[in-house]
């Protein structure tokens, strides 16, 4: 669903490489780290310090990466569509190789790697057969895909991603809402297997980041799943 169904807000909206192109000079002082390592690190099923081979898609700045790097030795490749982002990400010095291309159309070779992440992107495809599609190609049989996500109720209640340009003027990056079962209808379709789930609430820890946020209180805000590739899936 386009979340235009139910943006209170109105600012003009901008598609996804272009808005994160002028966010990517502020992104890392705006984005919080409770809204996904949060999420990341409430994950249990997923040994990340043996993972041989990691695949951080739209890795933008490199967060991720940073943060995976903490907990592995492991290379670690990146995949984003905005070259202002993977500039940051490639001046980490963290990355193995970083590619230029959509989550759903990296162009890398098939059943390379044996743990695959995604954080805060889902929301900008329009349809997630093809993303979920794509990581069951590039990830070995019995790996794992980790995608942390804003949370649908969220986006419900009127407010998509948005960020403000060097003019003082908010924008709206184009942001669509997938439902929970949308995530198990097309992972499921793809070849995977839930393994583990959590829904992140604004809680304590959000109010000492976002006071303001007090009247959405108790709200869900984001989720991770955690999802392993069937044997049998090609």
């Amino acid at each position: 669903m386009d979340h235009s169904l139910f943006d209170n807000r109105k600012y003009p909206v901008v598609d996804a490489r272009e808005g994160y192109g002028e966010w990517a000079k502020t992104y890392e002082q705006i984005v919080q780290d409770v809204m996904d390592l949060r999420m990341f690190n409430w994950v249990q099923s997923v040994d990340w310090a043996s993972a041989d081979a990691i695949l951080d898609l739209a890795c933008g700045t490199g967060r991720i990466g940073q943060w995976l790097r903490q907990l592995t030795s492991a290379p670690i490749d990146g995949v984003d569509f905005t070259p202002q982002m993977l500039s940051q990400a490639h001046d980490r010095g963290l990355y193995r190789n970083l590619t230029e291309a959509s989550v759903t159309q990296t162009g890398l070779s098939d059943a390379v790697y044996d743990l695959c992440v995604q954080s805060l992107a889902d929301e900008h495809l329009p349809e997630l057969e093809p993303l979920y599609a794509e990581v069951a190609r590039l990830t070995r049989p019995g790996g794992q895909f980790v995608i942390v996500g804003v949370h649908p109720q969220f986006f419900m209640q009127g407010m998509p991603t948005h960020f403000d340009r060097d003019s003082g003027e908010t924008v709206t990056i184009r942001t669509y809402v997938h439902l929970l079962s949308d995530h198990v209808q097309s992972a499921l379709a793809a070849g995977w297997t839930l393994q583990e789930m959590h829904e992140g609430l604004i809680d304590d820890d959000w109010m000492q980041v976002k006071p303001k946020w007090r009247k959405h209180y108790g709200q869900p805000i984001s989720f991770v799943m955690v999802w392993r590739k069937n044997a049998s899936a090609t």
